[in-house]
């Protein structure tokens, strides 16, 4: 059974449907790119599958690792094992990134039936994470995502990856805005992650670049809010080299044709 499981999905946001009957799993250890031309629905999809209630859910189910969660709340998905890097992290002035990891750590803790985490096994915990994501001490002291730059939100975003380590993590266009350099230490913390967890990743990319860094098993297309086409690695070179518009002419036909 697959962790992760989306089927006939269909999503509107005030009037307009957004999807329209999404079929997608997620396989533990597996790492699943999801790509597609701007307003194909991509981030539509990874905000319904961690609860956002901007969007409503007019027909289909999301079952995470045997339960159905379409109508569970967002704090309840995460506490689950579900786990979303966004594409446009929030700063919050007055809370420091110390405080909101242990806030996080001993959530997820609660929820499992066990003890607050120490300040040492935090401390331990947090700079093997740091270590791992090349993540600077001193961020520790900051306030969250306040005056972070793109690049520094998004190591914030796979430092939290790594200490949460969930069993299915939604990476919601991570590659945003990214140099070359950052592009390389979140592409890293992805792999590690990945390997010593098992996670399953949902990687949600129309770049190609960081797909070289981060190697998919299986790639999905999705355009006008359906998944057209689903290939192995090979697909990434296919649309590096001939871009989208192959892919929603097809779809096209097939449209008229079923008419």
């Amino acid at each position: 059974m697959p962790e992760l499981e989306i089927s006939n999905l269909h999503v509107s946001a005030g009037d307009k449907e957004i999807l329209k009957g999404v079929d997608l799993t997620v396989e533990a250890g597996e790492v699943h790119a999801l790509m597609g031309p701007n307003g194909s629905g991509k981030s539509t999809l990874a905000n319904v599958i961690m609860g956002n209630p901007a969007f409503e859910v007019t027909q289909g189910t999301i079952v995470f690792r045997g339960e159905e969660i379409t109508e569970a709340s967002p704090d309840e998905r995460s506490l689950l094992g579900l786990f979303m890097a966004f594409q446009y992290p929030v700063a919050i002035p007055g809370v420091t990134v110390t405080k909101y990891l242990r806030m996080v750590i001993n959530a997820h803790r609660r929820a499992r039936g066990e003890d607050e985490i120490s300040l040492k096994d935090f401390r331990q915990v947090v700079e093997h994470a740091m270590e791992m994501t090349e993540v600077n001490r001193e961020f520790s002291k900051r306030y969250l995502n306040d005056g972070f730059s793109g690049g520094e939100k998004k190591r914030l975003e796979i430092l939290q990856l790594a200490l949460q380590r969930p069993n299915v993590a939604i990476l919601d266009e991570t590659d945003s805005g990214l140099d070359i350099d950052a592009l390389n230490v979140v592409a890293e913390g992805v792999n590690t992650v990945n390997t010593q967890s098992g996670a399953g990743v949902l990687i949600i990319t129309h770049y190609q670049r960081i797909l070289h860094l981060v190697k998919p098993s299986r790639v999905s297309i999705i355009a006008d809010g359906k998944i057209v086409t689903e290939g192995g690695p090979d697909l990434v070179d296919q649309l590096e080299s001939e871009g989208y518009g192959w892919i929603t002419a097809d779809n096209e036909l097939a449209e008229r044709a079923s008419a």
